[in-house]
């Protein structure tokens, strides 16, 4: 129903502001411009996502109007802890700080405006907040509480201008506020890690439930959307490891870790789970469950449930529903997907084609088995980027499981993010999109969508929005290689070459190989030769047959005059037999020893295939010579083109 000219209704009145926005311009007004733009595309889905009605921009600063308190605190809560998460991995300078103030009263429409005492007492609570705060009106309080999951805390009566009388104020309290309190700095409590869980069975083959276990409490613990889960590729690491749970949190930015035991004897299982604080290392909860195998669901579920309970989450009725969903009512089916995932996570050729044998008698066990459909197409997948399978998998084989995935559970957030891939794949950037876009609404902790996402806006042109939403991604898997290695070129395509280098320096230990690869492109970007040289031999003794490493030494070669060596690395890259992504690193080649024909021809090659890598054409230092040739614009012209982001 539209309002009438001058018609007054209840509502709540969000106010936002950027700290210090003013200051910033006067120092740097590009930066300033750049966070003005990037923290209007972060806080406007979330204005969204609540029902938020985006009344005016002042600024830096929003009017937001909400027809429920709750939805606008709701809101507020959302845009301080994304904001927090982006500002962990950034220097101070390019950190987006607001300050948020709400208050629920009557408002008067007019001329596609609000006004009223309403908009006047929101703006000044915006005002007292702190940076990175949320504070609103007794008003608001008074509809809100009890029904957060979150707490609120009084200031007591405050005297704002221009407002008669003395106003309470209350602050909402984030988990990172309590922690900072006690001297736990940035370590989040709702930042969770699920460690592998150790096997105790007798057959030590049994590891594959062991590892499943993890996995899938993981996914469960996921679906609460107030927690943020590190991905499995990070937590794997820490396999066997004897580090303390302190040690674990730093690394991993962690505040609460599980961890936990499971013995498996025919159907019978035994699973110790206990939840640690990586802080202190104190034990907040632990709990044996000896169960039957069909009983693994249950399990955990109550797991889950009980790390909120420790952690003071209230659980809505959706969290409960995914909590409480059983993904196969099977369990030799489910045993069968368990062993195919374990499979599929070692992403060799014979181990994927294994995974794919167990995924297949899984589905035809339990043909309604959404998970196990997600991981035959997952499969099919990778072997089609890799070349061990025709080109056309994306659409013949992985598009029809994926569909029929997503008929059985289209709530699956998984079967999402890999339609997001494959439409990437096959170069439909905005299906691609959309499909990361709606595998965050029902999983935000899942890291793949952001990657895609970076690599869509990189693609649109928009480096730093490729680097925000790259850092999304790594925070929730920071020790995953590939996430350390884009990070870090996300910030040397952005410009800021010191970050990237930085970023790799800290990273060398945890994952030596990427952080290598990243400071050989780093140094060459600079020129340094000789330093690149020095990281080039660290890198290569790691991962010789690598092709990402191995056109690197050929493009030092070109660029150093070496044309034999050069050539020689192209012969490798051939002798590897990549598949047509490898026209990529054979063009780059080309272009270090000068032969730029040869390098856009190449690349072109690499489109029509559907490999092209587009982030290093139209953003990598190495090839800034190239973008004044016709032939780069014609190229990147075709491939936004052909993934549909022009007419």
């Amino acid at each position: 129903m539209v309002m009438s000219e001058g018609e007054r209704r209840l509502s709540a009145i969000m106010f936002t502001d950027m700290a210090d926005y003013t200051s910033l311009s006067q120092k740097n007004e590009s930066l300033a411009l750049q966070l003005l733009e990037e923290h209007r595309g972060i806080i406007r889905p979330i204005f969204s996502r609540y029902n938020g009605k985006e009344v005016k921009t002042m600024g830096d600063a929003f009017l937001v109007e909400f027809s429920s308190a709750v939805e606008a605190v709701r809101c507020a809560f959302d845009i301080q802890q994304a904001l927090h998460e982006l500002n962990l991995v950034r220097q101070t300078e390019r950190k987006i700080l607001l300050r948020i103030g709400v208050h629920l009263g009557d408002v008067i429409h007019s001329q596609n405006d609000v006004y009223g005492d309403a908009v006047n007492e929101a703006s000044r609570v915006e005002a007292l907040s702190p940076i990175g705060g949320v504070w609103i009106t007794a008003q608001v309080n008074d509809h809100v509480k009890n029904k957060l999951d979150f707490p609120l805390t009084s200031h007591g009566r405050k005297e704002l201008k221009n407002v008669g009388e003395a106003v309470e104020v209350f602050q909402v309290i984030f988990p990172w506020d309590k922690q900072e309190a006690a001297g736990q700095s940035n370590v989040e409590k709702m930042r969770i890690a699920v460690l592998p869980f150790a096997n105790l069975s007798s057959n030590p083959e049994e590891g594959y439930f062991a590892d499943g276990i993890t996995e899938e409490l993981i996914t469960s613990l996921s679906g609460i959307k107030q927690l943020t889960v590190i991905a499995r590729t990070s937590v794997m690491k820490y396999k066997g490891s004897q580090k303390g749970a302190s040690e674990v949190g730093k690394e991993l930015n962690a505040g609460t870790l599980i961890e936990g035991s499971v013995r498996k004897a025919g159907n019978k299982v035994r699973i110790t789970a206990q939840l640690i604080d990586a802080t202190t290392e104190g034990h907040l909860w632990a709990q044996n469950f000896d169960r039957q195998l069909e009983d693994v669901f249950a399990i955990q579920t109550e797991i889950a449930e009980k790390v909120a309970d420790e952690l003071r989450i209230r659980l809505v009725d959706a969290e409960k529903r995914t909590l409480e969903k059983k993904p196969t009512e099977n369990t030799e089916a489910y045993t069968h997907y368990l062993r195919g995932r374990e499979l599929f996570r070692e992403e060799t050729e014979s181990s994927v084609k294994q995974a794919i044998n167990l995924f297949q008698k899984a589905v035809e066990l339990d043909p309604k088995f959404a998970r196990a459909h997600v991981g035959l197409a997952e499969s099919h997948q990778f072997l089609g980027n890799y070349g061990y399978e025709p080109s056309d998998v994306s659409l013949t084989i992985v598009k029809p499981i994926l569909d029929l995935a997503i008929e059985l559970d289209p709530n699956l957030p998984e079967a999402h993010s890999s339609l997001s891939e494959m439409y990437y794949n096959e170069d439909d950037a905005i299906r691609s999109e959309a499909e990361a876009r709606r595998a965050l609404e029902l999983n935000p902790s899942l890291p793949d969508p952001y990657d895609a996402l970076g690599e869509l806006a990189s693609l649109k042109g928009d480096a730093e929005e490729s680097v925000r939403q790259i850092e999304f991604a790594y925070r929730l898997d920071p020790i995953r290689p590939r996430f350390i290695w884009r990070v870090g070129v996300a910030y040397l395509y952005a410009g800021r070459g010191e970050e990237a280098l930085e970023h790799w320096k800290r990273t060398e230990q945890l994952a030596p190989a990427p952080s290598y690869r990243g400071m050989v492109e780093y140094y060459v970007s600079k020129g340094d030769l000789e330093k690149a040289e020095e990281f080039y031999a660290k890198s290569e003794r790691l991962e010789p047959t690598n092709p990402r490493i191995i056109w690197l030494g050929g493009f030092i070669a070109g660029l150093k005059g070496d044309r034999e060596r050069a050539l020689l690395a192209i012969k490798k890259i051939e002798d590897l037999k990549t598949g047509p992504i490898g026209f990529n690193f054979i063009g780059y080649v080309h272009y270090a020893l000068g032969d730029v024909d040869s390098y856009f021809e190449c690349l072109n090659k690499a489109l029509d295939a559907h490999t092209l890598i587009p982030s290093a054409v139209i953003h990598s230092p190495f090839y800034a010579k190239s973008r004044s040739d016709p032939r780069h614009a014609e190229l990147v012209a075709k491939v936004r083109r052909q993934c549909g982001l022009t007419e």
